[in-house]
């Protein structure tokens, strides 16, 4: 695993660079993402990402797009200092998963949630990889 990125010199186009890389290559998301397909949303307050996937694999990237550039089947939001939280190697309480965050922090999760829980192994895994990666808020 990578070590922390500094993420107060990290525009959210690196970031996203960053994150797709770390994705790519994780033998977790490899091992389980074989039908890895959908789109969401990344909302963390002052960047957001739509993050498409194929197949396991990052398909693409959008950087702050506007509400109609680019669809997608759930969205993750919540404040900059939750999405903070979990950007460090090691997280606070409530900072270690959505669910958590979504019970007693700011995270919503909207949209098409069978999608989400369909692919949640995978995407809990892109989280959790914001630990090596940092956050870019």
């Amino acid at each position: 695993m990578t070590t922390p990125t500094d993420t107060t010199t990290q525009t959210p186009e690196q970031w996203a660079d960053a994150f797709t890389q770390a994705s790519d290559a994780d033998a977790e998301i490899s091992a389980h993402g074989t039908y890895f397909t959908c789109s969401y949303l990344l909302d963390m307050d002052t960047h957001s990402f739509v993050i498409e996937m194929s197949n396991g694999k990052v398909h693409a990237i959008a950087v702050d797009p506007g509400p109609l550039d680019r669809p997608y089947q759930f969205a993750i939001r919540a404040g900059v200092e939750t999405w903070q939280g979990f950007g460090v190697p090691v997280p606070a309480p409530m900072f270690h998963g959505i669910w958590a965050a979504s019970f007693q922090r700011d995270m919503k999760l909207e949209g098409d949630v069978l999608v989400l829980m369909q692919n949640l192994r995978c995407v809990t895994r892109q989280i959790e990889l914001l630990r090596a990666v940092g956050v870019p808020v």
